[in-house]
């Protein structure tokens, strides 16, 4: 579970880490694979912006320990 979201369907594992470590490398195919799956436009909605905001405070968490 990521920024109080509920925890992701398993089937969002995959997808989940491409956004928190590749995001440029997601694609359109790679939600409608979900959608096919049976996860709901909000949920993936949810769940990516999550990942991404999580990744990103990490990223800068990071960033301000190595500036320090």
């Amino acid at each position: 579970m990521v920024l109080g979201t509920a925890p992701a369907a398993a089937q969002m594992s995959n997808y989940l880490a491409k956004v928190r470590d590749r995001a440029f490398a997601v694609t359109d195919q790679d939600v409608e694979a979900l959608k096919e799956a049976g996860i709901s436009e909000d949920e993936i909605f949810e769940q990516t912006v999550s990942v991404a905001i999580a990744e990103g405070l990490r990223r800068l968490d990071r960033a301000a320990e190595v500036i320090e």
